[in-house]
């Protein structure tokens, strides 16, 4: 029982897994405090308000805090705009650097003499029966 727990538990997903959460959480942590200490002044700087929490509007004696929702919705969108042109981008530029182009077409093929496999046209040396080309 404690064999098959401990299989679990150091499997290379979980581990993979329980780092992740980790560094999420403290990216997480790093992304909010650029979203609240730079980008959120910047449009209370624009806008001339700073916190939307006031904004309500009275309905039958029932009062919808609109302002809220405003707050949440501005927060999601810096915290998205943040995200995609801070990590998503200069990933993705990283990335295209290090991946080789896929090549645009296949390589013409031929069908060995000796074993008739197919090998590429450009081939030397049949990988299927070795025979020289």
């Amino acid at each position: 029982m404690l064999k098959g727990f401990k299989d679990f538990v150091l499997r290379g997903n979980v581990i993979d897994m329980a780092v992740g959460v980790v560094i999420g959480a403290s990216f997480g942590s790093v992304v909010t405090s650029l979203v609240k200490g730079i980008l959120t002044p910047f449009i209370a700087a624009i806008a001339k308000v700073p916190d939307f929490s006031d904004l309500s509007f009275t309905l039958n004696g029932s009062v919808f805090n609109y302002g809220e929702f405003f707050n949440a919705l501005i927060s999601f969108l810096l915290v998205a705009t943040a995200i995609y042109f801070f990590v998503v981008l200069p990933i993705n530029k990283l990335m295209s650097r290090f991946n080789k182009p896929a090549p645009t077409e296949a390589p013409k093929m031929k069908n060995c003499p000796e074993c008739l496999s197919l090998i590429p046209e450009a081939a030397k040396r049949c990988s299927h029966c070795c025979v020289s080309l």
